[in-house]
């Protein structure tokens, strides 16, 4: 893609490619807090799902049916979640040169997709409990539902203890806040049924419902697609960080092939070409950049490489551009 200068003290192993620390490694640091609080809300959540569906059917009430088939899906996503931490403390290798982190992703984007499918299946019910209404014992399902709100609030703070901008939490926290709403829904469901025997009134908030996981549901699976795109970060502008490095880096005469992608949550990645001015010290110049990269945007792993032609070149990944 360059024409590198022959220069007997230009070594090509990239200096480029060593970070500040005096050492290089692609190994995920995922914290082993975030492990144990998904771990321990999984088991919570298992565990009453299992309660709330037999008293679901005891008490006739499809709600504390649908809502333990709703603590289904958040055990699942839990449970995926933890499996996405577990592998992705794993070590790089010749293989998977950034290991496993790009699990938590697929984690989160699977998460989306359940509280899709859930939102439908929750609009079903709601449906053919307008058009065919069952008996509900009332008390019962009060005394379900005020248990699973209490349990569903455990489980949400303790995941809060976890590192809530990862976006493995932040899915696992979307399915226990719906699961809660869930609940305090059913509660309310409970008490109208209880004083006006009005059985209508549960199909109609499990669909109110719906339109908020519906929404929390969009924001999550945007997150995990634009990551799996390789698209740049949120709080990243392509030219802006140009232009940063231009001002920062004085021997720098032009910056090009900026590409800026996610490798996880919260861990973003660069590769970049330097053109040099007349005189510059070329030794210095990606460590340089790598630090400006680092204390500006973030950017832990950075490749700068050194464009010795100095003249444009179209990047292969971009629509060619004419030159003057």
């Amino acid at each position: 893609m360059t024409t590198h200068r022959s220069d007997p003290t230009h070594n090509h192993d990239h200096s480029a490619h060593h970070h500040g620390d005096g050492h290089h490694s692609h190994a995920p640091e995922v914290g082993e807090n975030n492990e144990r609080v998904v771990l321990v809300g999984f088991a919570l959540t298992a565990g009453f799902m299992v309660a709330e569906l037999i008293g679901g059917i005891l008490a006739g009430s499809l709600a504390l049916v649908a809502d333990a088939g709703h603590m289904l899906t958040d055990a699942a996503a839990l449970a995926l979640a933890w499996a996405g931490f577990r592998f992705g403390r794993k070590l790089s290798d010749s293989k998977r040169t950034f290991g496993y982190m790009r699990l938590e992703v697929l984690a989160g984007f699977v998460n989306a997709i359940t509280l899709f499918a859930l939102v439908g299946w929750i609009t079903y019910e709601a449906i053919q409990r307008l058009f065919m209404p069952h008996p509900v014992l009332a008390g019962p399902m009060m005394v379900v539902a005020v248990l699973g709100l209490v349990v569903n609030i455990a489980v949400f703070f303790m995941l809060r203890q976890g590192d809530t901008s990862h976006v493995n939490i932040r899915g696992a926290l979307l399915h226990v806040l719906g699961d809660l709403l869930g609940s305090v829904a059913a509660i309310a469901a409970a008490i109208v049924i209880y004083f006006t025997g009005w059985t209508p009134i549960d199909p109609i908030l499990s669909v109110l419902l719906s339109v908020l996981i519906l929404r929390a549901a969009w924001a999550l699976l945007r997150n995990a697609v634009q990551i799996l795109m390789e698209g740049t970060p949120g709080n990243i502008e392509i030219d802006a960080l140009r232009t940063h490095v231009l001002e920062t880096v004085p021997d720098i005469e032009d910056v090009s092939h900026v590409h800026v992608w996610s490798i996880t949550s919260g861990k973003p990645a660069a590769t970049m070409e330097v053109s040099l001015k007349a005189g510059a010290d070329y030794r210095t110049i990606s460590e340089q950049v790598k630090k400006t990269l680092s204390q500006r945007y973030a950017i832990g792993h950075a490749t700068v490489e050194i464009n010795w032609a100095n003249h444009p070149k179209d990047c292969p990944l971009s629509a060619p551009t004419p030159h003057h």
